[in-house]
Order: C-alpha cells, then structure tokens, then sequence
C-alpha cells in the first residue's frame, strides 16, 4: 500500500506531545532523482553522513518546522551524530547556545536572545530548540550581524567598512550571472538594476556565511551530519548548497524543501533545485 502524508493536525498531535518521536514513515516525500514518492524514514537512510542537509522553509509556516523537527528526529532516530544550524542565530551569539544545550540557560533567557537575533516567534522554533537541548544535539550560528546585511542590500558590499568585514568569514562577494538569474527566477526583479544587483550581494553574502560557518562545524567535528534550517531561498541549491561545495568539493550535501502549490512541486522541480520535497504542506 502506498504511503500518505497524516493528516496536518495528526501531524502535529504527534510532533508536539512531549517527548514523542514522529514516526517518519507517515511523513512522504517526493524523491527528485528517483521521480517517486517515498518516505522520510526511507529518505533519512540516503541522506549524507557526514555532510550537511538543507531543510528549507517559510518562516512564519508552523508546519514547515513541524516537518524540520520530523527530520531532525528521524536521522537522530538512526543514531547519527548531528549538529543543526540555524539561519536564525548569529554567529558571534554562539556562546548562548551552547549554554542553552548545557541546560546553563532558561527558556525566558533564550527566548530573548531569539527575539534579538530573529523575531518574537520563538514558538514556531520552541520544540526544534527542546529536543536539541533534550537531547543534547549542538546547535550552531550561521548568520551574520543584521546590520551587515541590511548594509549590503542598500549601498553594495564595498560599502562595508574594514571592521564590518572583520565581522563576516572570508567571502568573496562576486554575483555571478547564474546565481542573479536564479534570483530573479525565484523572486522577480524589483525596483532597479543597481537596486537589485545590491540585493543579490546581500543574499550572496547571506548564503555564502552560512556555508562557511556550516562547514567549519564540519572541520572540528567531521563525524557530523549539520542539519540547516534556513529559509527556502537560500536552500535551494543555487544558493547556500553551491556556495558550500565551491568552498569545499567534497563535501556530501543534500537539500530537503517544502512543496509549494503552484510553485514547488514534484512536476516542476529539478535534481538541480532540491534532492526531496516534502509534500502535503502546500496550503
């Protein structure tokens, strides 16, 4: 019998009893390569180890980080040693979480710290940040500071000054063709062409930190899978995938992304785009 996906409140029913694991077999998948439907279960065991896994999703979508805790799970599940990176952290904070896996700070402590380096939706995250420190999973920083960012995007990364740019792991911030068109494939093109030239730095800086941060957790602990929640911009293999393996060739990477009607879905997403999709998010 073929497997479905559960039904989304069942989905969450089993995500957020504490301490239940989601059986990843009643999460499907759509497998890219393979052109067939499978489950996470059966998507966990062809995932790299070590190397980095991609889990995209929509920010504000609570069943998007439902589903990136059901990956989580499932490569814990196989005993895997693992790491999960997070789009949502900066880099120079990672003090704080690893006192927050250390159970050396409260939830109200990192909750501020959240909304200091995120927003105020800690409870789109909370049960992901649980079950690392339950479990004693590493979480790892990979942003960098707003700031530099928000910089880049209206004055262009020569704008940064030598102190901004100490801030930043070494990058090279050279938007090639490729990587603009995808850009405007995904995104459309908004206001001018310097305008959005500006807006492509920002992402490439954006991507390529989180690259470079990933794969030095990978140098210190090469037994690792690094699962990284991040945004499906910056999923997508154009994006922070290709950055990493231009950092480092050989390094196993695999991107898992949310279906979404009418844009991502099995019939319009290529083995160059994402290697999985999960489906059944759509709505």
């Amino acid at each position: 019998m073929r497997m479905r996906i559960v039904a989304p409140t069942l989905l969450f029913l089993f995500l957020f009893i504490p301490g239940t694991i989601l059986q990843a077999a009643e999460i499907a998948l759509w497998d890219v390569a393979g052109k067939a439907e499978i489950s996470l279960d059966q998507a966990a065991g062809k995932l790299p180890s070590p190397g980095i896994v991609y889990v995209g999703e929509f920010h504000d979508n609570a069943a998007h980080h439902a589903a990136q805790l059901a990956v989580i799970q499932s490569l814990d599940k196989r005993k895997r040693p693992l790491a999960v990176g997070l789009e949502m952290f900066q880099h120079i904070e990672q003090s704080i979480l690893d006192a927050w896996i250390a159970r050396a700070l409260s939830e109200a402590e990192m909750r501020r710290a959240f909304a200091r380096n995120w927003s105020e939706d800690w409870g789109l995250y909370r049960d992901i940040f649980l079950y690392c420190r339950d479990r004693r999973i590493p979480m790892i920083g990979l942003n960098v500071p707003r700031s530099i960012t928000r910089k880049v995007a209206r004055n262009g990364f020569e704008s940064l000054t030598p102190e901004e740019i100490g801030k930043l792991p070494p990058i090279v911030c050279r938007v090639d063709r490729e990587y603009e068109e995808f850009l405007r494939h995904v995104l459309g093109s908004h206001g001018s062409e310097s305008g959005f030239r500006r807006f492509c730095e920002a992402q490439l800086v954006w991507d390529t930190a989180m690259a470079v941060y990933a794969l030095e957790h990978l140098k210190n602990h090469p037994e690792r899978t690094v699962v990284v929640l991040c945004g499906m911009i910056h999923a997508w293999k154009k994006a922070a995938p290709e950055q990493a393996a231009r950092e480092n060739a050989g390094v196993e990477q695999a991107v898992i992304q949310p279906s979404l009607k009418g844009r991502w879905t099995p019939g319009s997403v290529s083995k160059q785009d994402a290697d999985y999709l999960i489906l059944g998010l759509e709505d």
